[in-house]
């Protein structure tokens, strides 16, 4: 059997209903499952993919992670098939995601920011948060981007969580 994972996307910010999507099958009717977790507390669920003669078909679930006791902002999302035979978890797909609301109390969206010359982290925290201090949301949210909160690059495409 085989699993692709096409959403979230790797280091994607999710909010409260993460969305997985993708496909996977090579059985007739397969059962997968999946688990958002970041370490500390986890959303487990399931759901079958195929086609009814061994062949893929597209999935989609909604999980809702709101009621999760998330401690940290960067959470994993797995999906896998276990194993009738020894319970083992196989071709286990993991993506990384950043959890919005963690870092952003009541995060709903982001906006896109291409850095400009001059730009700091922190005068874009000013102009969005109305708070210098807060360019830590902008670390935070972009860890595929921003290794060094002293620097930036302009061109750079950062994701401004809103609430």
């Amino acid at each position: 059997m085989s699993i692709d994972v096409q959403q979230p996307r790797p280091h994607g910010l999710v909010g409260s209903h993460v969305q997985i999507a993708g496909t996977a099958g090579g059985a007739f009717e397969a059962q997968f499952n999946y688990r958002v977790h970041e370490g500390h507390d986890e959303v487990t669920g399931g759901f079958t993919a195929g086609d009814g003669v061994g062949g893929h078909g597209q999935f989609q679930v909604t999980v809702d992670v709101s009621g999760a006791s998330f401690a940290l902002d960067r959470l994993y999302v797995e999906v896998f098939w276990v194993s009738p035979k020894d319970g083992a978890e196989l071709d286990k797909i993991i993506v990384p995601v950043v959890y919005g609301p963690r870092i952003v109390p009541g995060y709903r969206v982001y906006q896109e920011y291409t850095v400009k010359p001059g730009d700091t982290l922190s005068a874009i925290s000013l102009h969005y948060y109305g708070n210098a201090n807060l360019y830590t949301r902008l670390v935070r949210a972009n860890p595929h981007v921003i290794t060094n909160p002293n620097v930036i690059h302009p061109g750079d495409v950062i994701r401004v969580p809103q609430s």
